[in-house]
């Protein structure tokens, strides 16, 4: 084939030499000079190395005399350095990595054309089989296909800036300065025996209050130099056209079109704390190369590169994502124990994870472990008791409230008791009912729990004793709800938030919007009178609670439904005390609050449930979020369990992995307040690493308990832990180790 590769970085070139060496004919533009390029230091991982290995021995043999390596991560909070080892990382300057692929492509007849620019794309695409856009953030090419490439390109909060110091660190290195404008940060890391990658980062308002965008590349350089002296002993940093700029994500719906393909750059970016942009690119190169290798028609080949690839930089992406926004609210982490800072950085992205750095560092795990206050080496964190009010959790792990829809007129029955005391018996510190409504009005559908009879309160207690008598140490919570403008529906494997095709009841709401316009019924807005009859529905639900034997009440203010619809702006619309700023849509909420929290016994905890964004453009922002919480901490909540979403039908929800806890860390390192972190955990590892970070103190899980009623036995038989936090019941001991299996 005849190949046309735009753009000379790594990605371009190292694509353009694997297509040659298949014996493809292939020609490259870059606009800039041979050695033309921003930033110093380029990281690749063992993975990366190895895929290079496989692909071109030429090539990572050259990369391999030049790589500096290192094993250790410093970082230096308030003065303190903490190093963390076993980490293997491997870097080499940026350009003489141009340099190697020059060479290479040169050997291998790739024609080079420097300072040219390319033709645009529609000719390209016409007069070559492949056209290989690899010409980075800004790309032309994906510019002039926008329509079909359909990009997104999104600006982070921060400021960052490249510079360069001519010595070698000793390890990566991460410090923070606290400076009267704000939190600065610092990465850097050897790329040269004598040269280092420094880049200095802050929040896009440090960097105009500290004045920053009025300093040339210079005085930056400068500037930053005597930020962190200390760091760099003294030298100076240099520059290289160094700019203040924001990390741009970017991503496509799609990577290719006709015969014109997006690589590195182009198609997607990931946050350089992370590691590099160039580390994707060349893993893009590798993909490509071998998709056309294996597939001789090109839309074959570029629906094999895409397919092969996006998943991996989806997964990268994400990771990226969340690392990005532990650095923006940083911030919010400098109050932290030195160690626990250190773990919580090291684990932000969430690839890195408590059972994988014990792995790499031991040492360090542990000394973590001992100030989270782990009793001894054998507990894992989340086996650590936990005490809220004269309630004292034997372990961090909590059964998700979970809407069963199988109550008979509210009244739980034996589906119940099984289903609770099944996940009783599977050894969770705190097992919580699904959203148990205050009046039959107030039910999502027919089939949902109450307590607003003596009936359904005899019914519980029915279901507490089991709990109390049959897996002792386990508490049982109850979640108090209204259903609001969402209620009057199907059960779920009917029809999720389908109105009931008939027997419908009368939606009440803050405001009378529906929840999905021209589907569901509109609800009536509250009046006075109907605000103080459900403020007297929630307390004497709450009475009727307390006398079932309920451990812990949490109210529920998320999901959209009544208490939640009063929070979020985009369903209170109210024009009286109870809407519009803030504080007037808390009132009522918290009216409810109180009126349960002075029925409830004072011994027992209570716990909120809110929803920290709608995920919608106009809702409850995670600023507000902190604010309701803040609240609710004042009214006397002892715990802030954080959700998200479900508010307005038309939410865009960012779902991946424990995709909810940055919500509940936000909460938690502001305010101070224990958190129950919740959404998408699944993994003992994930428990221990949201615990040890301090992002949450509880984690609740839903649907691991739906697989696996015993998920917290299992885990703890996973870990070899065998202490009381997780006490196997008498009559299952003798299944608390793991089956043989046949041999694989």
């Amino acid at each position: 084939m005849r190949v046309a590769v735009v753009g000379g970085g790594p990605g371009g070139l190292y694509a353009a030499a694997l297509l040659a060496r298949q014996g493809h004919t292939v020609e490259l533009w870059e606009r800039g000079a041979p050695d033309d390029t921003f930033g110093f230091g380029v990281v690749l991982s063992d993975e990366t190395l190895g895929g290079i290995e496989r692909a071109d021995t030429v090539v990572h043999a050259a990369l391999g005399a030049e790589f500096v390596r290192w094993d250790d991560v410093d970082i230096v909070h308030r003065g303190r350095l903490l190093t963390s080892g076993g980490h293997g990382f491997a870097a080499i300057g940026r350009r003489r990595l141009l340099e190697i692929l020059h060479e290479r492509c040169a050997g291998l007849g790739v024609r080079l054309r420097f300072r040219t620019a390319a033709p645009d794309p529609g000719t390209l695409s016409a007069s070559y089989d492949l056209v290989v856009a690899a010409d980075g953030v800004h790309s032309a090419v994906r510019e002039a296909g926008a329509a079909h490439y359909r990009p997104s390109v999104t600006p982070g909060r921060c400021r960052y800036i490249w510079l360069a110091a001519d010595f070698a660190f000793e390890s990566f290195r991460f410090e923070i300065a606290e400076t009267e404008h704000g939190v600065m940060q610092l990465h850097a890391y050897p790329y040269a025996a004598d040269s280092s990658t420094v880049i200095v980062e802050m929040r896009d308002e440090v960097w105009r209050a500290a004045g920053f965008d009025l300093c040339d590349e210079t005085e930056s350089a400068a500037r930053c130099a005597k930020t962190f002296s200390e760091a760099l002993h003294g030298r100076p940093l240099r520059g290289n056209r160094s700019a203040w700029t924001r990390f741009r994500t970017v991503v496509n719906e799609h990577w290719s079109h006709g015969n014109v393909v997006l690589l590195g750059d182009a198609a997607h970016t990931a946050h350089f704390s992370i590691g590099s942009g160039t580390k994707l690119a060349v893993e893009d190169a590798l993909a490509l190369a071998e998709a056309v290798r294996a597939h001789p028609e090109v839309p074959d080949a570029l629906a094999a590169y895409e397919a092969e690839r996006r998943p991996a930089v989806a997964s990268t992406q994400r990771a990226a994502a969340a690392s990005m926004r532990w650095f923006e609210e940083i911030e919010g982490y400098v109050d932290q124990p030195a160690r626990q800072f250190a773990f919580n950085l090291l684990t932000r992205s969430r690839r890195v994870t408590h059972d994988n750095l014990r792995l790499r560092d031991e040492r360090f795990t542990r000394a973590v472990e001992r100030d989270f206050g782990c009793p001894d080496e054998n507990t894992p964190p989340m086996f650590t008791p936990l005490r809220l009010r004269g309630l004292t959790l034997r372990n961090r792990v909590v059964v998700s409230p979970m809407d069963m829809y199988s109550a008979d007129g509210g009244v739980p029955g034996d589906f119940h008791l099984v289903h609770l005391g099944a996940r009783a018996l599977g050894g969770a510190g705190l097992v919580m009912t699904e959203m148990v409504c205050v009046s039959e009005e107030g039910r999502i559908t027919p089939g949902c729990a109450g307590l607003w009879t003596q009936e359904q309160a005899t019914a519980w207690n029915r279901i507490a004793d089991f709990v109390h008598t049959s897996a002792p140490g386990t508490a049982l919570g109850v979640q108090l709800g209204h259903a609001g403008r969402k209620g009057s529906t199907r059960v779920m494997w009917e029809g999720m938030d389908d109105p009931l095709p008939a027997g419908n009841w009368p939606l009440v709401a803050a405001s009378a919007l529906p929840y999905r316009p021209g589907v569901s019924a509109a609800p009536r807005a509250l009046d006075e009178a109907d605000l103080a009859a459900l403020r007297s529905e929630f307390a004497a639900a709450a009475v009727r609670a307390a006398d079932s034997g309920f451990d812990l009440l949490e109210l529920h203010c998320a999901h959209g439904y009544l208490l939640s619809g009063f929070l979020s702006p985009l369903t209170n619309h109210r024009e009286d005390a109870y809407g519009g700023p803030l504080e007037n849509r808390l009132r009522f909420p918290l009216e409810v609050f109180d009126a349960v929290r002075a029925v409830w016994p004072e011994d027992r905890p209570m716990t909120v449930r809110l929803s920290a964004t709608d995920w919608a453009p106009g809702g409850t922002t995670p600023e507000e979020a902190v604010r309701i919480a803040a609240a609710f901490v004042e009214h006397g909540a002892d715990a802030i369990d954080v959700s998200t979403g479900q508010v307005v039908a038309d939410e865009t929800p960012e779902y991946g992995r424990s995709y909810q806890t940055p919500y509940a860390d936000r909460i938690r390192n502001a305010l101070g307040v224990p958190v129950i972190a919740v959404g998408a955990i699944s993994s003992w590892d994930d428990v221990n690493s949201l615990l040890l970070a301090g992002r949450a103190d509880l984690c609740a899980l839903g649907r691991p308990h739906l697989y696996d009623p015993h998920w917290t036995l299992h885990a703890a038989a996973d870990q070899s832990y065998e202490g009381p936090a997780a006490p196997w019941p008498a009559p299952y001991r003798a299944g608390s180790r793991k089956p043989p299996t046949g041999r694989g």
